[in-house]
């Protein structure tokens, strides 16, 4: 059976009226689930009596507006997709229905967390989109727990530190990235990828790959690590928009990895803008598996 869909604020939290006190877990997401999307409803289906999944192209965090008129939209396939993964109600509002006539407020976050990666390519107003979105699908939702990919590492730091900062009552889970055999993150943006581009995406995964060889080796000093990741990049002819290793918690730079770091870049594969990244902790080897490759 499909998960039932609702439209409006109104409507979603008089069906989640009833299941307050079982415990509600909550999906937030743009559509065009995959993979990535329907693990973390399974595993919020686990840990929840009722799960609900956000389909919502927010276009307040897309830059560029031929970005946003790309993005795939396939309702009724997500719908089926997501009930057969686990969730109990789809929360599919229009744009007016999140921002009616007359708004006028944005939650933004401050300092390194959003003027560093993404931030600082995209500018603030990406994250200020971001912040705002989830915190009102937060409010509507009122979750127990919400869940996010770790893909989107800056995305997830951004909304723990609104949710920290506000005082929502909602714990964030971030769950490990989902990718291909090949390694590649998935994405609902790479299904615009032409099989030639996505073969040649396919070095996203083992430019990480291979800086996360040298972290195991013993290489700390930041710059070296972002070395490895433009090498693997430039013998396929491809250029990072970033590379960097930042702080795991509050995205700062750092001189050397003596804490959990993230690696993360962006690099553009034909029409298509990717990202990823790796979490790099001394003493912990979680290096990507690739087509069955192991550490």
């Amino acid at each position: 059976m499909n998960a039932r869909i609702v439209r409006t604020v109104a409507d979603l939290r008089a069906a989640l009226a009833p299941h307050r006190p079982d415990g509600i877990g909550f999906v937030p997401t743009m559509g065009a689930l995959h993979e990535g999307h329907l693990s973390l409803v399974r595993t919020a289906r686990a840990e929840n009596a009722v799960v609900v999944l956000s389909i919502f192209v927010n276009p307040t965090q897309f830059g560029e507006a031929a970005d946003l008129a790309a993005y795939p939209r396939t309702e009724d396939d997500d719908v089926a997709l997501a009930s057969h993964a686990g969730a109990d109600l789809i929360f599919a509002p229009a744009v007016a229905e999140m921002y009616p006539t007359g708004f006028a407020t944005t939650v933004s976050v401050g300092g390194a967390i959003t003027g560093t990666l993404e931030g600082a390519v995209r500018g603030r107003s990406h994250f200020d989109g971001v912040a705002t979105v989830v915190a009102k699908l937060l409010v509507a939702v009122q979750p127990d727990r919400a869940y996010f990919g770790a893909k989107d590492a800056q995305q997830v730091v951004v909304v723990r530190r609104m949710v920290a900062d506000l005082g929502l009552p909602v714990a964030i889970r971030a769950l490990p990235t989902s990718r291909d055999a090949d390694g590649l993150a998935r994405s609902s943006r790479n299904a615009r990828l032409s099989p030639a581009e996505r073969e040649l995406a396919s070095v996203v995964p083992r430019a990480l790959r291979r800086a996360q060889d040298a972290f195991a080796d013993g290489i700390r000093d930041p710059l070296r690590l972002r070395a490895e990741v433009d090498t693997e990049l430039a013998a396929v002819g491809l250029a990072a928009e970033y590379v960097e290793v930042v702080d795991a918690d509050d995205l700062g730079p750092l001189a050397r990895v003596e804490r959990p770091a993230l690696l993360a870049l962006a690099v553009r594969v034909g029409p298509v803008r990717l990202i990823d990244n790796v979490t790099l902790t001394p003493g912990v080897d979680d290096r990507i598996s690739i087509e069955g490759r192991t550490s």
